[in-house]
């Protein structure tokens, strides 16, 4: 962004320096990412600079070792499924929500997004012993579910912010036509807030892919998911290939978030012809 002609030489000096501590502080952000992805191609057995060699050894071992790929079999299982559910029950949460005439409208969007606002470990701890009532502790549904319970919030959200710019009549409009209101949800409505789903749904399934916390309370040794791997790896010993996994989540993070903004930026634009 350009600085405007007409500030004085203490604003220019103020603007510059606060850009450079803007700088800084992301550059402190990301500093430990960028010091652990040349790690993955590192030839030898441990982590130290200068890197002896060069080698795919790690990203190797990551793919064909039975430990690795059971947790991101694991993790795209739990993740898809997470989506699956926290999309449908958010946007159809965020299209109640949007009504107007919606009772105690306040109340029941802070117990949905509640998930966000509670440290995730105190969510854990009520989860795990909530789960060992009713019997669902160490196995796959009950991760599903508290992962549905930790995604959901996000898509709610999203959908919301996407659900500000839909106008109301064209909904009005297909029933005075004689359409049912199947037929206006899935015909008039979901096209039009669908960049806002997809969002949202993405939102869910990092969420999901990338929980570790829940995780340790609620699953058992069969529900072995790639951030419990990459805990249990650090605790236990540290391999080298903990590095190419880290790299390959940064690089699906990266793709994630570009795709949600490419998605913003287009409902923005479809928001901005429809007005």
């Amino acid at each position: 962004m350009a600085v405007a002609p007409y500030t004085t030489s203490a604003e220019r000096a103020w603007i510059y320096a606060h850009r450079l501590i803007c700088a800084a502080v992301l550059l402190f952000l990301i500093a430990p990412i960028l010091v652990v992805m040349p790690l993955s191609f590192n030839a030898e057995a441990y982590f130290t600079y200068p890197m002896p060699g060069l080698s795919l050894r790690w990203y190797r071992d990551f793919f064909t070792n039975e430990l690795w790929q059971l947790g991101l079999r694991t993790s795209i299982i739990v993740a898809f499924a997470t989506t699956l559910l926290a999309t449908s029950v958010g946007t159809l949460a965020a299209l109640g929500l949007s009504q107007a005439n919606f009772p105690a409208r306040s109340m029941v969007m802070a117990v949905l997004i509640s998930p966000m606002i509670v440290p995730v470990v105190i969510t854990a701890v009520g989860m795990y012993f909530f789960y060992t009532y009713i019997g669902l502790s160490n196995s796959l549904p009950g991760l599903i579910l508290a992962h549905t319970a930790l995604a959901t919030p996000f898509v709610v959200i999203v959908v919301t912010a996407t659900l500000t710019g839909f106008d109301q009549s064209l909904s009005r409009a297909g029933a005075s036509l004689g359409a049912t209101p199947t037929t206006v949800f899935f015909k008039i409505i979901i096209p039009l807030i669908l960049p806002g789903v997809i969002s949202g749904a993405l939102f869910a399934f990092v969420t999901s892919f990338d929980e570790v916390v829940v995780v340790l309370f609620v699953a058992g040794p069969e529900q072995r998911t790639l951030p419990k791997q990459m805990f249990n790896g650090i605790r236990e010993q540290i391999s080298p290939t903990i590095t190419a996994a880290a790299t390959l989540l940064v690089l699906f993070a990266v793709t994630m978030l570009t795709t949600i903004e490419l998605l913003r930026r287009r409902s923005e634009r479809l928001r901005g012809i429809r007005s």
